[in-house]
């Protein structure tokens, strides 16, 4: 993936939640991955997502991390946080129980691209936590391809 993006001079960079940095790990395990990868934050905790990300708190407040808009403000603030092209953003329930009522294999990936609006989608996947966070990587990953037109 990196490596079709090196060409086009694109930057991405990464927010991640439930996945905890992974998607990251699969971007930086490509070789030359630093000429487009500018950074990543892991914001696990919620208030990490406003205080780093600045992801809106009340909204956060209002419903929880496991949101479209959330995942799109992630996004945002990565991408503006590293000076990147691309932002990506993951937020999710990866389990092994729901949380703030939100079930088990609910994920929200986002990118935020040039002038366009940021995009959201929402994935309902199976599987136990690993399964679900590792789908969650490829699907993300896949985000990033198809915004950068490959």
């Amino acid at each position: 993936m990196v490596q079709g993006a090196t060409p086009l001079g694109r930057t991405l960079a990464v927010a991640e939640s439930l996945t905890g940095g992974l998607v990251a790990a699969a971007i930086t395990a490509v070789p030359g991955a630093s000429a487009v990868f500018r950074g990543s934050v892991t914001a696990y905790a919620t208030e990490a997502k406003a205080s780093v990300l600045g992801v809106d708190p009340d909204l956060l407040a209002r419903v929880g991390a496991v949101d479209p808009e959330v995942a799109r403000q992630m996004a945002v603030g990565v991408r503006r946080l590293f000076g990147a092209e691309l932002g990506l953003a993951t937020t999710g329930v990866a389990g092994p129980a729901e949380q703030d009522g939100k079930p088990v294999g609910l994920v929200y990936i986002a990118c935020a691209f040039g002038d366009f609006a940021p995009v959201a989608m929402e994935l309902r996947l199976d599987g136990d936590r690993e399964q679900i966070r590792a789908r969650t990587v490829v699907r993300t990953l896949s985000l990033a391809l198809s915004t950068f037109g490959h």
